[in-house]
C-alpha cells in the first residue's frame, strides 16, 4: 500500500480535521502492554479509532510516515499498515521555517525538534487538532499556550492539541 498525498484543500473539508501523531499509529499497532498506564493509553486509543474517527478528516505526514518506519520490522509493518492508509501531508518549507521558529524561541526544547516540526505540519496545514499521547512536549496545557502564543504571534491558528481521551466528544 503506497501513501495517499493529501491534494484537496484541507481548509475546505467539511468535517473537523485531526492530524494524527505517530504515538497515535504507535498504540494502534503496538501489541497490548503490560504497564497499566500504557494499556489504558492504547484502549482508549482504539476506543476513539472504532468509535469516533468516523467524524473525524484523520491525516498524517511524511514525518509519520518516517518515524513508523523505524524499529521492529514486524512493528514497523503494522505501523505503516495504518499509517499509509490515510492521507499524508507533505513537509513544507513553511512548516520546517516554522518549527523552527518554535524551537528557536524555546517554546519546544531543541531536543525536541520532531515534536515541533508535527506541530508545525498540523498548523501550516490548517488542522483542527493534533492528537498524540506526547504529554511531554505536545499535549500539555503550559507548553500550547506558549505555542498558540507564537503561532498567533506568526499569522498562524494553532490546533489544538490534544490525546484521544479528550477528542471523544460529549
Amino acid at each position: 500500500m503506497t501513501a495517499l498525498w493529501y491534494s484537496g484543500s484541507v481548509q475546505d473539508c467539511g468535517e473537523a480535521k485531526v492530524y494524527i501523531e505517530t504515538t497515535i499509529i504507535g498504540y494502534l499497532a503496538a501489541r497490548p502492554s503490560r504497564d497499566l498506564i500504557v494499556a489504558a493509553h492504547q484502549q482508549l486509543t482504539r476506543e476513539w479509532w472504532d468509535r469516533h474517527r468516523p467524524r473525524f478528516d484523520i491525516l498524517v505526514s511524511q514525518l509519520v510516515l518516517e518515524e513508523a518506519a523505524k524499529g521492529d520490522q514486524q512493528a514497523v509493518r503494522l505501523r505503516l499498515h495504518v499509517a499509509r492508509a490515510l492521507p499524508v501531508l507533505r513537509v513544507t518549507e513553511e512548516a520546517t521555517g516554522l518549527s523552527r521558529q518554535l524551537t528557536r524561541r524555546r517554546t519546544i526544547p531543541t531536543s525536541a525538534a520532531t515534536d515541533a516540526l508535527h506541530i508545525a505540519i498540523a498548523t501550516v496545514h490548517r488542522m483542527d487538532y493534533l492528537m498524540t499521547w506526547n504529554c511531554r512536549h505536545l499535549a500539555n496545557a503550559e507548553i500550547q499556550s506558549a505555542i498558540s502564543v507564537l503561532c498567533d504571534s506568526l499569522g498562524y491558528a494553532s490546533p489544538r492539541i490534544c490525546t484521544p481521551e479528550e477528542l471523544m466528544g460529549g
